[in-house]
This record gives C-alpha cells, structure tokens and sequence, in this order.
C-alpha cells in the first residue's frame, strides 16, 4: 500500500486525492482553508460537480483511506509519495508564486528521505528543478523530485486520468524512474518519460499555448467573416473537412485557469513572444468587439436592458474564472447598457458576490449568450418581444430565433442570417478585389 499526500484540495487536487484512494492508496491531503478540511473529513465536497466524487468521497472518508488536514508535518512526514496541486496564475503577465511558495516551504521540512514530490501545478519551464527541487533539497537532500502535467478537466477529472497519457520528467533519472513506478501502479494508461523536467513542463504550456493561439485565430477568421458577409461556421467546417487544418472555434472570449494564463507563463519562460501577445491581446478583447458589434446592431446601447446569460467561463461548471461574462458586462456597462445576469449554475446570492445583478425576469432589449450550458440549447424562442439575441458561443439554431421574430446575431455568422445588403461591407470587398 502506497501512503500519498496531496498538497491543494481544490477543483483538481480534491478529485485527484479520491482517485488514488480508490486506487488502493491511503491518501491525506492537506489544505490551508480550514473550512475546505472539514468538509472533506466530514465526506462533503465544495468544489462543485464532479462526477462520482459525492457518492465515492464519503465511503473513502469513512474507511479511512482519505483524510483531510491542515498540519503539513500530518500530511507528509510518512508520505512515499507527495502531489503538490496548489494554483499558480499569471498577473499582469507575471507568475505569482505566492501560494505554491508557500506550500513548498510548509512541507519543505517534513518530507522523509527517499519520499518522491511530484508537481503537477503548471509552473513556467525551469520552476521544478531551480526553485521547488532546490528549496526541497535544501532541506532532504534525498528527495526525488518530478514534474507530471495535469491533463484533465473539471467535471471530468477521473475519465480524464485514465483517457490520456501521463507525461513525465524528474529532475534526475531517480526521481523520473521512481515518478514512472507510481503513476503505473495507479493508472490504467501509457506513462511517457520526458528526458527532462523541463521537457514536461513545457508540454503543458505547449498544449494551452496552442489553444490560445488557435482560438486567436478562429476569432480572426469570424471578424473576417463577418466583414464579408459570410458564415465563418461553414468557412471552419469546410477548411476542418481535411487532416491538416485544425482551427477552434471562435467566440465572446476565453475563460478558466488555463488559457488566460498558461501562454503568459512560456513568454516568461522565453525571451518573449510576439505570437503569444498578440494572441491573448485578441482573445482578451473579443468581449468588447462582441458588445461593438451588438451596439452597432441596436443603434446604440445606452439605457438598453441587456441580458447576460451565462457567467460561467465554460458550461457546465460553476467556475466563473476569467469568464469573458465580465469583459463583455464592462463593456456594456461603459456604453451605458443596464446589465442584469443569471446562470443556471449559479444563485442570485452568487451572483451578485460575483459583482452581477440578477435578472428577474424582465422584459430585455437584448440578450447575449455568454456560455455554452446545455440548458440553453432548450430555451423557447417563440412569443415576447422581438430583442436582439447575440450567440456569443454560436451555439444557438439562427433559424429557430429568427423564426421566433427575434434578431440574431452570432459571432462572424453575418452572412447566412443578416443578408448580404450592407454596403459597408460591399466597400469592404471593392477593397479586396483591387
């Protein structure tokens, strides 16, 4: 039997601690928020659906293979292996080390010789070994130290676990081998050695770099798009219908832990880049070009009633992280639009915790799909006043809006659903063709 600590009981080090303990580990993890522990030793979870863990979390808790505590020395002084799950985010650009820092430093001397410490905290490319392996070492000169990137979502963290290769690097051949032997003892998939910890970190990196990228230029392709009065939907598709294209989709923004940060942290690691800047300075500004295009579409916002459906930063969850929900609310907001919000997700309470007035059913001038939750695929469209709906997802049918007698207008979908009339578009082309 493997002794495990995971250090950080959030959205992923909760699910993670679960899934080893129901892989035969005994597991103890440890978290700074005192209300965080008490739920987890009492079999309750705060983080939100994830499915599985209600109906496992209270079984484990009871059978002593999953515990919670806010004692470092009681999560790691028997560990053979520690999981360090602490959020690391870019501010301002910048990495904040602040709460990884300090969990390194608080477990730092309790760690048993010969104990392995795994980071799984996406770090910029050198962290593991210069800053963590370093002040680890410091104080165990016999540690092992790795990097394994998480790959997995929430709301599916454990089909995640066991759908993708477990990725690896040890900032030594020990620590690389002794990081294969656990993750083979508990996962039911490949485990990749990179030659390094650096090599590692910077996958992780590499992989949300490149969604950013992608979704930067899908949003490039739906301004394009409805510039020329075309459906950038039908452009994707067709470009997609061969092996070498791959782009995303566009939309109102982009949201969560990951992508809004991740690109930050490998120009930090580099001497810069000029792709991954622009890249986020497209992303982070679709929110306002979205609420542009609505304004343009309503003759002006000011005192308009507007609707935000959907603060959520990707459906289905209840994480409001970076959500474009606020970019697009400032925005309106500063065009002296009246925002009121609701998500299925999400109470009145939380909302206005999350600085949104909730709508009570009032009658709106417009209405902007913010996130793509499954309930609002089922939203009746028929009857009420007409009222501009803007799809900031393109997840809505154009045809049953407009057949509801509502005006749509999606993301670069200007051309099937608006017409092909606007003559500033055709000044547009008469440009493209000299």
């Amino acid at each position: 039997m493997t002794d495990v600590a995971v250090i950080g009981l959030g959205k992923m080090g909760l699910p993670v601690a679960a899934y080893y303990a129901m892989g035969g580990a005994t597991v103890v993890g440890y978290d700074t928020d005192r209300s965080v522990v008490e739920h987890v030793n009492a079999g309750t979870s705060l983080i939100g659906p994830e499915p599985g863990m209600d109906e496992e979390l209270a079984g484990l808790v009871a059978s002593g293979r999953l515990r919670a505590t806010t004692d470092p020395r009681d999560a790691t002084c028997s560990a053979e292996v520690v999981i360090v799950l602490v959020p690391l985010l870019a501010r301002d650009g910048e990495p904040d080390f602040g709460a990884i820092d300090a969990a390194v430093a608080s477990i730092a001397p309790h760690v048993q010789a010969g104990a392995l410490v795994i980071f799984e905290t996406t770090v910029p490319v050198g962290t593991t070994r210069t800053r963590f392996a370093a002040a680890l070492r410091a104080r165990q000169p016999r540690s092992l130290v790795a990097f394994s990137p998480e790959r997995v979502y929430s709301g599916r963290i454990w089909s995640d676990l066991e759908r993708y290769p477990k990725l690896l690097g040890g900032v030594d051949r020990a620590s690389s081998d002794a990081a294969a032997r656990f993750y083979r003892q508990f996962l039911p998939v490949e485990v990749r050695l990179l030659a390094t910890a650096e090599a590692a970190e910077m996958v992780k990196l590499a992989e949300t770099t490149y969604r950013d990228i992608n979704i930067a230029f899908a949003n490039e392709l739906a301004r394009f798009a409805d510039d020329w009065n075309v459906d950038v939907t039908e452009v994707v598709a067709a470009a997609n219908s061969q092996p070498y294209s791959h782009i995303h989709d566009p939309g109102i923004g982009v949201g969560g832990h990951c992508i809004p940060h991740y690109p930050h942290l490998l120009e930090y690691s580099t001497s810069g880049s000029e792709l991954i800047r622009a890249s986020r300075a497209i992303n982070e500004a679709m929110p306002a070009w979205v609420v542009d295009r609505m304004t343009a579409e309503l003759g002006g916002i000011e005192g308009k009633t507007v609707l935000l459906r959907g603060i959520a930063y990707r459906g289905g969850v209840k994480e409001a992280a970076s959500s474009p929900a606020f970019g697009a609310r400032d925005a309106l907001e500063a065009g002296g639009a009246v925002v009121v919000a609701e998500d299925p997700v999400f109470s009145s309470d939380e909302l206005v915790d999350l600085g949104f007035e909730p709508w009570k059913g009032e009658l709106v001038d417009a209405v902007v799909i913010v996130t793509n939750h499954e309930e609002y695929q089922h939203i009746d469209w028929s009857g009420g006043p007409r009222m501009l709906v803007v799809d900031g997802r393109n997840c809505l049918n154009p045809v049953e809006v407009i057949a509801g007698g509502h005006a749509y207008l999606g993301v670069g979908r200007a051309g099937e659903h608006r017409g092909n009339t606007d003559e500033a578009s055709e000044s547009r082309r008469e440009i493209g063709r000299r």
